[in-house]
């Protein structure tokens, strides 16, 4: 056997395997005794079909099979031990691939192109500034979630009259061009509708303190701007039934319902945060304040690690690589989308791949390594966020601990969170190396950086 590898140039190479017959003799042999033990062939009671029937149905077949098993094996293993930093999968050479005959052929060489990896260095140190943006939890930002979480644990009165925001309940019916019910027309019982969501300002305004027991007539098409949706969900109709509906309908308000937030007392406290974390409404404020300073780092980390991609992109400037290679392989891995799909998203691929070389150098170099422990850690603090979007801050550990190993049964999970885990790290471990442009800006004015 004979493996070597020759350099076209800086990011392509020649690879050429040559295997004579004792490298797969052996293996070629056990492989038609192991077949010959489960061949089942007619005239033959199992594992008793002669070998020379077998070598000459099938013996070519495994022949192939193992040659090739022999082959992926010595190639992955030579370029491991050398440490050929090689893109992708080795491809035929189109070239110089002689013709293989597995039938009658003793000796085999094999041709691959291979996609090498461009040579560069990152550094990254004081001397490299980037901007890190810390979100400001102001006053105004904290009243907002602690009214949230007040509506949350709020409830629902009767009222006899209505003001903005209430529910209303009672009967719809459809009027004739003289406002009266028309006969055979539409009419809904116990409707439920919030004039708060109306588009129409005028239509909104007909139900401004509207009472119990109160008749009020309006138009739903021109209440909700036409929206086939609503309509259809407020009169139970089908959608494509809705252009139909141009007139006026009235509605008997029946009951309102007024939203009452829950006040802030130890129960709301207890349920938001677990019993006895905070006692009183000033360290509900103070606690509310630190868990979204707290999630919020994960958020600038976030930004952070785009900001520095960006940074080392244009400091490292545009790398070469073998186009012509990597083309092919990406068309072999897309072949139902064709060479206009390629063609379409190359350059694309070739930036994130890029990115991806750049991570791979700062990880190495920063020593960043992720356990099972960390991927756990992570898979629960996706977990926390998950649940606190609901407003469940209070998760038991317990219950943390079974829907983070349920995300890792799934093998797509794993890969983003170890993902997630090294960028984590790598955003932490690189803060401390640049210099830090600090800037505090607005939550609203921080999500815009996204849009």
């Amino acid at each position: 056997m004979n493996v070597s590898l020759e350099n076209i140039d800086k990011v392509s190479a020649l690879l050429t395997v040559k295997l004579e017959k004792e490298d797969y003799e052996a293996r070629v042999e056990k492989a038609l005794k192991d077949f010959r033990k489960k061949a089942n062939m007619p005239g033959f009671r199992p594992g008793m079909v002669p070998m020379g029937l077998i070598k000459k149905q099938y013996g070519t077949a495994i022949k192939a099979e193992e040659v090739n098993k022999v082959l992926q094996e010595k190639v992955y293993e030579y370029l491991k031990d050398n440490k050929v930093n090689m893109l992708g999968e080795p491809l035929p050479n189109e070239e110089k691939q002689p013709a293989i005959d597995f039938a009658k052929d003793e000796a085999f060489e094999f041709v691959f192109d291979i996609a090498l990896a461009p040579e560069f260095d990152v550094v990254l140190d004081t001397n490299d500034e980037i901007d890190y943006y810390t979100i400001d939890v102001n006053d105004e930002l904290v009243e907002r979630q602690v009214k949230m979480y007040a509506q949350r644990g709020g409830n629902y009165e009767s009222v006899q009259e209505y003001t903005e925001g209430d529910m209303l309940k009672g009967l719809i019916a459809e009027l004739d061009e003289n406002n009266n019910v028309k006969e055979g027309g539409i009419q809904v019982e116990n409707a439920v509708m919030m004039p708060t969501y109306m588009k129409n300002d005028e239509q909104k305004a007909i139900f401004a303190n509207a009472k119990t027991n109160e008749v009020l007539v309006f138009n739903p098409l021109v209440a909700f701007d036409g929206n086939e949706a609503e309509i259809a969900s407020l009169l139970k109709i089908e959608k494509d039934a809705v252009a139909n509906v141009k007139g006026n309908f009235s509605f008997q308000v029946e009951e309102i319902t007024h939203f009452v937030p829950g006040e802030l007392n130890q129960e709301l406290f207890d349920n938001i945060f677990g019993e006895g974390v905070v006692k009183s409404e000033e360290e509900f404020r103070g606690k509310i304040k630190s868990e979204l300073e707290e999630q919020f780092v994960n958020d600038s980390n976030y930004k952070f690690l785009i900001d520095t991609r960006e940074y080392l992109m244009k400091k490292i400037g545009k790398l070469e690589f073998p186009d012509a290679i990597l083309k092919r392989i990406m068309l072999l891995n897309n072949q139902e989308k064709g060479e206009a799909f390629v063609a379409e998203n190359y350059d694309r691929s070739i930036e994130e791949l890029t990115w991806h070389l750049i991570k791979e150098k700062l990880v190495a170099a920063n020593e960043i390594k992720v356990d099972n422990n960390d991927i756990m850690d992570m898979a629960k603090e996706v977990t926390r966020i998950q649940f606190a979007q609901y407003g469940m801050l209070n998760v038991p550990d317990d219950m943390l601990d079974n829907y983070a190993k349920e995300m890792l049964k799934r093998k797509d999970s794993v890969e983003q969170l170890v993902n997630r885990s090294v960028e984590s790290k790598l955003a932490k471990a690189l803060k401390d190396k640049v210099k830090l442009n600090n800037k505090t800006v607005s939550v609203e004015d921080f999500n815009k950086m996204f849009e």
